[in-house]
């Protein structure tokens, strides 16, 4: 059976860093701008760049004109220059965080050239990352996670470089800069873990390094600058919300009741990582066995400990997760490797697994047909489908171009699927947003509050209608009626509160948009 070799038809590394750089910037951008903004980050992140976009104001971030402390600025700003080139859009909103997460992936493919001994495991490495669901889809979307991974697999670049030429231990500081200046304390973790990494690896070579020293100098200087001006300026209560709301109380308690059990990372993993997830075990086994190279001591180090903090954290999201696929993604590579290996043997257990992946795949476009699904949804589940069909052909005959085959079909599916949708399905969660902001915007004065019956406060309705549109209950909403406001209802809403003398001013996705009188 003959072995398509990765290593030798990309054996130039400048080569194979483009093609991978093509593969990922095609996959982030593909549809990018073909589904409104999400909420929560998207939205919040969109109002506050139309603020600075309007204003010109990029020092004190601003949320319809109210001080927004919840983050630093970097995103922001970022997304306030993809405004000044190509306008306000979901595709410039999103264009900067898929841009720097799609340079993740040849970046980490550099990583992986200075980890292993051959190219092999840092190409496959990269391609596992590039067809990762999480980091596609998260990566794809106007939020910081992304970005921060891309920040940290630079750092981690740069530590490795520097053990042949010192200089490059300055980016290493840089990149931890950029994720401070993105994500504030969370470089106090990641920090401290590749600390770890250093304590365990070389620290001599590393800590005696003046390069490492200025670069930590540099790329923090500009972080302690902006803080110290938001301090001045707002006092005690940027400490307040910005640090001890925002980051200290997400360590020890569910934060707006974002809550999960002790295996919740685990379940995202074997929910989202799939078929990658198979290999994990093997991958995490090999990094054990060679724990005394420098890839295994990384992939151990970080793996383990990023898991362990975000598993003892009462704040629990889904995209917390995302630092550690990196460092999943270089072990899978690694393992995978070893099929090219003489004489390797394949798992039985993958054979069956892939099997039924197959079946899975299958049932999933039978259902899609019966439902109506788009199409878009019924040719991803047929290619997946071919996919771990053909991938267990090739197991069953032990040959490593399974792998090979499992990079293609998932690369594939990815791209239809991210033309669908159905990419960003948390929109099915509430109404659709745009036909009410137009409602909004049509029949409401510029900056107006508008109050509304919907059970919490949505940033994408603030972003479409150019309105702050401020979520109330009942009690607030019957004494709203008795003044001269502006408020979007529900049908029963609008049935139980004294509305006599209200004035309907149209409606849309089940809202109707009342402009009430102080003569009620």
């Amino acid at each position: 059976m003959t072995k398509f070799d990765l290593s030798y038809q990309f054996k130039n590394p400048y080569f194979c860093f483009f093609v991978l750089l093509i593969l990922a910037l095609f996959l982030w951008f593909i549809g990018l701008g073909n589904l409104p903004l999400r909420d929560w980050d998207e939205g919040y992140y969109g109002t506050v760049t139309k603020d600075m976009f309007k204003t010109g104001n990029w020092l004190y971030l601003t949320y319809y004109g109210q001080p927004f402390l919840l983050k630093p600025p970097l995103i922001i700003w970022l997304i306030n220059l993809s405004y000044q080139l190509g306008g306000i859009s979901e595709f410039t909103t999103r264009f900067p965080c898929a841009l720097l997460t799609a340079l993740g992936v040849p970046l980490l493919y550099l990583v992986g050239k200075n980890l292993f001994s051959q190219q092999l495991p840092a190409i496959l490495s990269s391609l596992v990352y590039l067809t990762l669901l999480p980091i596609i889809r998260h990566g794809r979307l106007g939020m910081i996670d992304g970005i921060i991974n891309t920040f940290f697999i630079f750092s981690i670049l740069c530590l490795l470089k520097s053990r042949k030429h010192p200089k490059w231990a300055i980016g290493y500081g840089i990149g931890l800069g950029l994720i401070a200046l993105s994500k504030g304390t969370l470089v106090i973790a990641l920090a401290a873990i590749l600390g770890v990494y250093i304590l365990l690896d070389k620290p001599v070579n590393y800590l005696k390094n003046p390069a490492l020293w200025l670069g930590i100098f540099l790329g923090f200087m500009p972080v302690f600058i902006w803080y110290f001006i938001q301090i001045n300026h707002y006092g005690h209560i940027f400490i307040q919300v910005h640090f001890q709301q925002q980051n200290f109380d997400r360590l020890a308690t569910a934060v707006e009741g974002n809550s999960g059990s002790f295996w919740y990372y685990g379940l995202e993993l074997i929910k989202y990582s799939f078929p990658w997830l198979l290999f994990l075990p093997g991958s995490l086994m090999l990094a054990w066995q060679q724990k005394k190279e420098s890839w295994g001591k990384l992939v151990l180090t970080v793996f383990c400990l990023f898991l362990a903090i975000i598993t003892l954290m009462g704040t629990k999201l889904p995209w917390y997760i995302m630092p550690i696929y990196p460092f999943f993604a270089l072990g899978i590579g690694a393992y995978l490797s070893q099929f090219w290996e003489p004489h390797k043997s394949t798992p039985k257990m993958l054979s069956y697994s892939f099997l039924m992946g197959s079946i899975a795949a299958l049932i999933g476009v039978i259902y899609f047909l019966m439902e109506g699904k788009e199409i878009n949804l019924i040719v991803t589940g047929l290619i997946l489908f071919l996919t771990f069909l053909l991938s267990w052909q090739k197991i069953r005959q032990t040959s490593p171009n399974f792998v090979i085959i499992l990079i293609i079909g998932l690369y594939m599916s990815l791209a239809i699927f991210m033309t669908s949708e159905s990419w960003i399905w948390e929109l099915n969660e509430a109404f659709p947003v745009k036909p009410v902001a137009t409602l909004i915007r049509q029949h409401t004065p510029d900056n107006t509050i508008i109050y509304t019956s919907f059970a919490y406060s949505r940033p994408s309705l603030d972003f479409y209608s150019d309105r702050q549109v401020l979520a109330q209950d009942q009690t607030a909403l019957e004494k709203l009626a008795l003044t001269s406001s502006y408020l979007l209802l529900d049908q029963n809403s609008f049935k139980n509160l004294p509305l006599s003398n209200a004035k309907i001013l149209g409606k849309a996705e089940g809202f109707i948009l009342v402009l009430t009188s102080e003569n009620n």
